[in-house]
């Protein structure tokens, strides 16, 4: 987390996984990202699992799993983890099953993590992304107490496809109080321009899940 300190272009791209999960992306477009993601020099590309393995050397390759209604049993998450990482992937993006969350059923929410952990073990990092726009505040603490709890190394805001919203500031806020720095924090979805950027970081955010990343960066100093 930078704190106070008003954050370079080099210090946000650091922090972006430059995003492609549009159901329609093609093969070329995954191409174009990776292409892209080099020449802004950022630190991750995000995509969908069936477009692995890819060819991106300097780039930590990222991809979601139960993504993105998190309504997958989580014996399927695990395997659909286990073969991403198994195709390359460095890091695995799951999605909790937010019903579970509303509902106060943690336990459930504790078992989706920890079945996706001992499925990928210690080869990739695992972010848990807990939807925060469709949760209470209470949901969103009990939610990553559950991901920490059950190995995470991040806690994610949102998939960026939840018609109740994306990133806000405040939920952020809420995660990185929750997680106290064990985890780090992902801020995701609805995140296009520099301010946005900057109120995610400054609220606690230590990674940003973009796909504006070009004009995100535009807007801030060399």
């Amino acid at each position: 987390m930078l704190g106070h300190m008003t954050p370079t272009r080099a210090d946000v791209a650091a922090m972006i996984d430059h995003t492609l999960l549009a159901p329609e992306a093609t093969p070329a477009e995954v191409e174009a990202l990776i292409a892209e993601a080099r020449r802004l020099g950022v630190y991750a590309i995000c995509v969908s699992p069936s477009m692995l393995p890819v060819r991106a050397p300097g780039l930590v390759v990222a991809t979601v799993a139960g993504f993105p209604s998190g309504k997958h049993h989580s014996l399927v998450k695990g395997a659909e983890a286990r073969l991403a990482v198994d195709q390359g992937a460095a890091e695995v993006d799951m999605v909790i099953d937010v019903g579970a969350a509303l509902a106060g059923d943690f336990n459930a929410v504790l078992t989706d993590v920890i079945t996706v952990r001992e499925a990928v073990d210690d080869r990739a990092v695992l972010k848990v992304i807990i939807e925060s726009a469709a949760l209470t505040d209470d949901a969103i603490v009990g939610a990553c107490r559950a991901a920490e709890q059950g190995g995470a190394d991040f806690v994610k805001t949102s998939t960026g496809f939840h018609p109740a919203g994306g990133a806000s500031a405040h939920a952020v806020r809420l995660m990185a109080e929750t997680v106290g720095g064990r985890l780090g924090v992902k801020a995701s979805g609805g995140i296009r321009t520099a301010a946005d950027a900057a109120a995610m970081i400054e609220a606690g955010a230590t990674r940003l899940g973009l796909s504006k990343s070009a004009a995100v960066l535009d807007g801030f100093a060399e």
